[in-house]
């Protein structure tokens, strides 16, 4: 990642990060309803878009917090909204009907575990879509791909969600936050700026048609073609999936006997966890999706292949286990190793999350599928997730 300490970094905490990358990639409109962990990413907008031009709103809910975005989307102008995991269920009908209107907007969920994976991969809205979905780990990846975002909501005219959590918006670290290039994007020809009105040809930005009469024998009918419409849609986000490559982190699955898939925060805990217990003369490796939508299947499906056993840690009841079962399709022995686990509070703090826990929950399953042990199998420190039975 380039997004990392050098000269002129600062140490800041994530939320004010994510807010400076955005502002670094020409955010210029900022929309949502204070919710922890969210609500200092909405703070630092509200200091920080005025400096530059822009506009910050502190909207009445998280249902106006994206109609405003939308509005500020479908002039051109860069934008972005967000919320916790709760506040975006409110979101989910509107970010459908804006995927519809090939819009480019930057969503982020500053989440409280990992229990919204099903809804930021699988959407909570109406209709046959999908969008793009980045999970950083850590302040420094986090400044980047906040910036990638909007880079890949242009390049695709589709809304970006940035997965983060409450120890990303709350960690402190050293990051250099500046604008980066990730290359050409297409024109904003599709913007409603004002310069086609009263032409008898203006623009149309809508869940429905980007046309506003269809034509039939050289004459005008009035009404949509919406199954046309839909066609062309499912094409654009068919290529979207297709075409933009998977993002991953990975080490040591080359020779691992056991490869352990996490994702966001908790994947730095099972990084770090793994490595001692290379340190150890285990042979087992790691692999972090940084990309969930599309997801990295071909890694993952070899590296199961290679290894024969998977584990998945995820900080809810098994999500992402589903995308690693479906890349493994079989091939390999795949065991859940995660489960909820939260603070009183209920944002995430979890005792799950400490690197000589993991490392222990690592290495009984390394023992169990290696034969290490004599006699019946361990019980594992968690009850056994339903769906992670062989």
């Amino acid at each position: 990642m380039t997004a990392t300490a050098h000269a002129g970094a600062r140490i800041m905490p994530g939320s004010a990060a994510i807010a400076e990358a955005m502002i670094a990639a020409g955010c210029r409109f900022f929309a949502g309803y204070p919710m922890t962990p969210f609500t200092e990413v909405l703070e630092t907008m509200a200091a920080r878009l005025p400096d530059v031009g822009g506009v910050c709103v502190n909207a009445e809910s998280e249902l106006e917090a994206v109609g405003m975005a939308w509005g500020a989307a479908a002039t051109g102008t860069p934008a972005a909204t967000g919320s916790t995991g709760q506040g975006l269920s409110l979101m989910q009908e509107s970010l459908a009907e804006i995927v519809y209107s090939r819009l480019p907007l930057v969503v982020l969920n500053m989440a409280r575990a990992q229990g919204d994976y099903f809804q930021a991969t699988r959407g909570g809205g109406h209709g046959d879509y999908r969008h793009l979905v980045l999970a950083p780990c850590g302040v420094p990846e986090a400044a980047e791909l906040t910036q990638l975002a909007f880079h890949l909501a242009e390049k695709w005219r589709a809304p970006v969600l940035v997965m983060g959590d409450y120890y990303l918006a709350h960690t402190h670290q050293s990051v250099s936050v500046t604008p980066l290039d990730f290359g050409p994007l297409p024109p904003r020809d599709w913007a409603l700026d004002g310069s086609t009105g009263g032409t008898g040809a203006a623009k149309l930005v809508s869940p429905l048609s980007d046309a506003k009469q269809r034509h039939a024998a050289g004459r005008a009918d009035a009404g949509y073609d919406l199954a046309e419409f839909y066609h062309r849609h499912v094409a654009a986000m068919e290529r979207m999936v297709t075409d933009e490559p998977p993002r991953h982190e990975a080490g040591f699955t080359d020779d691992a006997e056991l490869v352990v898939i996490a994702y966001g925060t908790p994947g730095g805990y099972v990084r770090q966890a793994v490595r001692e217990l290379r340190a150890e003369g285990r042979r087992i490796g790691w692999l972090r999706p940084i990309t969930l939508v599309p997801f990295p299947s071909d890694v993952v499906a070899e590296a199961a292949r290679r290894a024969g056993s998977v584990a998945v840690y995820e900080n809810n009841q098994g999500q992402m286990l589903d995308d690693v079962r479906l890349a493994v399709l079989g091939s390999a022995d795949v065991r859940f190793i995660g489960g909820l686990s939260l603070d009183p509070s209920g944002f995430g703090i979890a005792p799950d999350l400490d690197v000589a826990l993991l490392k222990r929950r690592i290495a009984d399953l390394h023992d169990a599928v290696t034969g290490r042990r004599r006699g019946p199998e361990p019980e594992p420190p968690h009850r056994e997730h339903p769906r992670s039975r062989p």
